[in-house]
């Protein structure tokens, strides 16, 4: 995994906002392809973590792309916050399966869901000063709408060396013009001024998925300059095909699961082409010692 890595390529593509579209085929073919486990459920709602975790128990090729996500997150936990005290905490957790995976992590939520371990907001953790080891954010970051509010949490409550990790939206050509298209209850909008919501978001609803982009490609110095004790060791694009066939959590999958050795392989063969087309990136940041 590659240390400082910028972004400079998908820099120019992401000025533009971007808004899922109201109608034509695209909005056509989005809804056909919705699940039915999720079909008409507010999408903050405990339900719909409840259809998503089901989701990934049932869906071979989606959990095989969340066990390597998982995997990712203890890869650089591992080795960015070597030696490191402290639990482990998930942010955001939905339906995760991570406790399965590394039963040392604790999961976490905003919603009292029966299968995660504790009810918090990100931007209120409920541990004491230098406590935390790591937390592992899985497409939560953008979902927050008072991100200051999370990150001086984490000032507060990671031991020095330990760090955060998270996997958010990339900001790629191909991401920047999918995303808003595949979500109709979020936007991109990587000219939004501040960080912080303009409007009211819900837990899962009402994000910009430009979030990442913002603060940490657009608004780097700003927030190297608010937040100089938290250093961004890792940004790094991946994850397209796989993702795609597995129709997430919320659409149908669209390839057999017989295909999954194959389609991560093609995955892996265009690995050099990740700044254009890769749908996610990996962010690491460490709390200086």
């Amino acid at each position: 995994m590659a240390g400082r890595q910028s972004e400079q390529d998908g820099e120019a593509a992401a000025r533009v906002p971007s808004r899922a579209p109201s109608g034509g085929w695209l909005a056509r073919v989005r809804d056909r392809l919705i699940d039915p486990s999720v079909q008409g459920v507010d999408p903050d709602s405990p339900g719909f973590a409840e259809a998503n975790r089901r989701a990934l128990k049932d869906k071979p090729m989606l959990r095989r792309v969340f066990e390597r996500v998982y995997g990712e997150c203890r890869e650089a936990d591992e080795r960015f916050f070597v030696g490191c005290p402290g639990r482990r905490l998930e942010i955001g957790s939905g339906g995760s399966f991570i406790g399965e995976v590394y039963p040392d992590v604790l999961t976490s939520d905003v919603k009292p869901l029966t299968f995660v371990d504790l009810v918090l907001r990100a931007e209120a953790l409920p541990f004491r000063d230098r406590s935390l080891r790591a937390v592992y954010g899985i497409n939560v970051l953008h979902h927050l709408p008072r991100p200051r509010e999370f990150f001086r949490e984490l000032e507060r409550a990671l031991h020095p060396g330990g760090g955060a990790i998270f996997i958010e939206p990339f900001h790629g050509p191909m991401a920047r013009w999918l995303f808003p298209r595949l979500h109709a209850a979020e936007t991109f909008d990587a000219s939004a001024p501040e960080w912080e919501a303009r409007a009211p978001v819900g837990p899962a609803s009402g994000a910009n998925q430009a979030l990442s982009y913002i603060i940490f490609t657009r608004d780097r110095a700003r927030f190297e300059r608010e937040f100089p004790s938290l250093e961004l060791v890792v940004d790094r694009p991946h994850t397209h095909l796989l993702y795609l066939a597995s129709g997430g959590v919320s659409f149908r999958q669209l390839a057999p699961a017989g295909a999954t050795s194959l389609i991560a392989w093609l995955e892996r063969s265009l690995a050099p082409l990740d700044r254009w087309i890769a749908l996610q990136h990996t962010l690491v940041l460490r709390r200086r010692p």
